[in-house]
């Protein structure tokens, strides 16, 4: 069949614009590919690889997988490549990863939003992908080797100390107009003092004036005479 390439446990279907995992890649393969490379497809989900259970590797670079990604279990798992796809949530990923692949030790997320990459994101810089990184190492505390660089043992070390407070925390969504220009938010000024009271309640506010004015139309002098000054 066009586009499949199979070498031993080696399994590779690439540049097919596949939506979804052939069912016959599962039924035919499923049970001796050790590595399956599905790179450059249109998948947005990876609903079929269950039937894969003994996979080691697998390549999932160039499609459209999203936030809402979903791996079976895959025990034997040990080296995931995500690059260039849509993912933009990073805790969510790696909380799946820690559950449904528990001998992860390669991890590649380049070309995502979640992997704040100076190469890729002109408005990130090497501290937030070290800050990147050290989430990362310390949700999946067995890595080898994350995106293009070995784990070291100083990287391993910091994210230990301090991983669990590099969360990178989105803001909410701005509100846009229709010319998809950011709308500020309404605040109604007002010269009165904060709280609430009942039209009945009559009180006055109390306040400091920085400066004072004792001259002829001062509020004293306001219904004096100039003849009595």
């Amino acid at each position: 069949m066009a586009g499949l390439v199979v070498n031993g446990t080696q399994v590779s279907y690439i540049g097919q614009d596949c939506k979804e995992i052939p069912e016959f890649l599962g039924r035919k393969y499923g049970n001796i590919a050790r590595r399956l490379d599905l790179s450059f497809n249109l998948l947005r989900s990876v609903e079929g690889l269950e039937t894969f259970s003994s996979l080691e590797e697998l390549i999932l670079d160039n499609n459209l997988l999203g936030n809402d990604l979903r791996l079976p279990r895959l025990p034997h798992l040990h080296t995931l490549m995500l690059n260039k796809n849509q993912i933009s949530e990073l805790e969510g990923l790696l909380d799946h990863l820690v559950e449904v692949a528990p001998s992860l030790e390669y991890l590649s997320l380049l070309g995502n939003t979640a992997c704040p990459n100076e190469l890729v994101c002109k408005d990130k810089d090497e501290g937030d992908y070290r800050r990147y990184r050290y989430f990362v190492l310390h949700k999946l505390t067995k890595l080898k080797f994350l995106d293009s660089r070995k784990v070291s043992r100083t990287e391993r070390e910091e994210a230990s100390l301090r991983g669990a407070f590099m969360k990178v925390v989105k803001p909410r969504d701005a509100k846009v107009s229709a010319d998809g220009s950011p709308i500020s938010p309404q605040i109604h000024y007002t010269p009165l003092p904060s709280g609430s009271r009942d039209l009945t309640n009559h009180r006055g506010v109390l306040g400091k004036c920085r400066y004072v004015y004792y001259g002829k139309h001062s509020e004293g002098n306001r219904f004096i005479r100039d003849d009595q000054l």
